[in-house]
C-alpha cells in the first residue's frame, strides 16, 4: 500500500473525494450503452432515458431493458415481472439448511437492534395544545443488487428496519440472471426479511418502476437500497418525486490504529474493506512507522492467498493507502473530515477516543469489534452513508421509514394567549386574512 506523510499531502491525494458522476465508465459499460442506446451517452443521459421510457411505457419499458441490458427473456406470457410464490418456496430446497439457519440468526439479531431503536425513536405526544403524530410509511420499495454476486444481507438489513417500523407494505426490485431466475438465497432472505412482493426488474429500470409505478409494480413512498453508478444517479434524479433513503457510493473503510495495534488484524479489517469492489476505499491513518511498515507487508502476504485477491488488490493500489500523522488526535481530526462509512478504532482506549468521533457512518470500537461482523450479524443496519455524507446523514434504520405530522389543538385560553401576537406578526406581514381569521376566534375581540 502506498504510504502518504503528512495530512496535508493526504488531503490533496488520498483523502480528495471525485464527485460520482465523474467517474469514468469502464469499457465494456461504454460498449453497452452504444448497443442499447446506439449513441455515445454519459451516465446521467441513459439514467435520464430509462426513466423516461419507463414513466411513459411502464411494464413494456422494463421488459425491453430487462432484455437489453440484462439479456433477460422478455416474452411476459413465460416470465411475468412478479416473482411467484411458488418459485419462492422452490428456492428453500436449493439453500443449504445452515446458511438459512445463519440469515435467520442474523435477521434476529438485526430485527432486536432496531425494535430497540423504536423504543429511543420519535414518540407521538400532544402537551400544550400542540404535539405530533408519529407514522410509518405506507409502501417502501427496496433495491437488491447483485446476479453473479447475491447480497442476502443487504435484503435483511434494508427490509427489517422497516418491518419493525412498522411499514404496512414492503416490495422488492432486482436484476435476474439470463434465464430470467432470482437467486434461491436473495428469495429465502427476502422471505426471511418480510418482503411482500419481488419484481425482476434490474438497475434504472427497476428504481424507475417503484418511483413512477407501472401496470405490475405499485408505486412507493419511498426507494431505499444501494447499486451501481447508474442506479445511484437515478435516485438523485428522482429525489422529490419519491423519497430516497441516500446516495451510496462505493465502500470505505478508514482504520485508525496507534503502535500498540495488532498489523494481522489491521490489514485483514483493510481487505475486508478493499474487496467490496476496485472503487472500494481503504485505509490506515497511524502515528507509528512500524506499525505502518508491518501492515504494508502484512496486506502483501494476505493478497497472495486471498481469494478474491485482483478486486482487493486493484482497490488498495488506487484508492488505499497509509497515512502517517502526527499523533492519534490528528487522525481522530481527519478523520472527521473524511468522514467514512466504516471506521475502526484500533487505539489505546478507543471506548474514551470514541467521543471525539464526530462523522461517520458506524464506529467500530477495539480489535474485537471486527467491521465484517457489522455487515452481517452485530445489528445495526450495514447500509450507510458514502462519500462523505456520513458528515449530515445517518445509517439505514426505523426512522428512515416513520413521518411526522405535526399537531395543533388549541383550547379557547390558549388562542386567547398566543393569538394576539400571532395576530400582530400577520398584519405586519400584510396577510389581513390571517389576522382577521385569529382575531375572529379571539374572545371579546372586535372584528375588523
Amino acid at each position: 500500500m502506498r504510504l502518504i506523510n503528512g495530512a496535508q499531502n493526504a488531503r490533496s491525494s488520498i483523502l480528495k473525494r471525485t464527485p460520482l458522476d465523474e467517474s469514468e465508465l469502464p469499457p465494456a459499460a461504454q460498449e453497452l450503452i452504444r448497443r442499447v442506446f446506439g449513441a455515445e451517452l454519459g451516465p446521467a443521459e441513459v439514467v435520464d432515458r430509462i426513466l423516461r421510457d419507463v414513466r411513459e411505457r411502464g411494464d413494456a419499458a422494463i421488459q425491453r431493458y430487462n432484455e437489453e441490458i440484462d439479456g433477460v427473456p422478455a416474452a411476459p406470457g413465460k416470465l411475468p415481472l412478479e416473482v411467484s410464490r411458488e418459485e419462492i418456496e422452490k428456492a428453500r430446497s436449493e439453500v443449504e439448511r445452515s446458511l438459512v439457519e445463519a440469515l435467520t440468526f442474523a435477521a434476529s439479531r438485526i430485527r432486536g437492534f432496531h425494535e430497540r431503536q423504536l423504543t429511543h425513536s420519535l414518540k407521538s405526544f400532544q402537551d400544550g395544545g400542540v404535539g405530533q403524530l408519529v407514522r410509518p410509511l405506507a409502501r417502501a420499495g427496496f433495491y437488491v443488487p447483485g446476479t453473479a454476486a447475491t447480497y442476502p444481507s443487504t435484503v435483511l438489513m434494508s427490509v427489517i428496519p422497516a418491518r419493525v417500523a412498522g411499514v404496512s407494505e414492503v416490495n422488492m426490485t432486482t436484476p435476474v440472471s439470463g434465464d430470467g431466475s432470482v437467486a434461491p438465497v436473495k428469495l429465502i432472505a427476502a422471505e426471511i426479511a418480510g418482503v411482500d412482493r419481488i419484481f425482476r426488474a434490474g438497475g434504472v429500470q427497476g428504481i424507475a418502476a417503484m418511483a413512477y409505478g407501472t401496470e405490475t409494480v405499485p408505486r412507493v413512498d419511498k426507494i431505499c437500497g444501494p447499486g451501481n453508478v447508474f442506479v445511484t444517479l437515478a435516485k438523485k434524479k428522482l429525489f422529490g418525486e419519491v423519497g430516497i433513503d441516500g446516495i451510496f457510493g462505493p465502500s470505505e473503510t478508514l482504520v485508525v490504529a496507534d503502535a500498540q495495534a495488532n498489523a494481522d488484524l489491521v490489514a485483514a479489517d483493510l481487505l475486508a474493506g478493499a474487496e467490496h469492489d476496485e472503487l472500494a476505499t481503504a485505509i490506515l491513518l497511524t502515528d507509528s512507522v512500524e506499525l505502518a511498515e508491518a501492515v504494508s507487508k502484512a496486506v502483501r502476504e494476505s493478497l497472495s492467498t486471498m481469494d478474491g485477491a485482483a478486486i482487493a488488490r486493484q482497490s488498495t493500489e488506487s484508492r488505499g493507502g497509509i497515512i502517517l500523522v502526527d499523533s492519534i488526535d490528528e487522525a481522530l481530526a481527519l478523520s472527521n473530515e473524511f468522514a467514512p462509512e466504516h471506521l475502526c478504532l484500533q487505539i489505546a482506549n478507543a471506548a474514551h477516543a470514541m467521543q471525539h468521533v464526530r462523522n461517520a457512518g458506524c464506529v467500530f470500537v477495539g480489535e474485537h469489534s471486527v467491521e465484517s461482523i457489522g455487515d452481517y450479524t452485530a445489528g445495526p443496519s450495514h447500509v450507510m452513508p458514502t462519500g462523505g455524507s456520513a458528515a449530515y446523514a445517518s445509517p439505514l434504520g426505523v426512522q428512515d421509514f416513520l413521518k411526522v405530522m405535526s399537531v395543533v389543538n388549541l383550547d379557547q385560553q390558549t388562542v386567547d394567549q398566543i393569538g394576539p401576537p400571532a395576530a400582530a406578526i400577520a398584519r405586519a406581514e400584510g396577510l389581513t386574512g390571517h389576522a382577521r381569521a385569529i382575531e375572529s376566534r379571539l374572545r371579546g375581540q372586535v372584528r375588523k
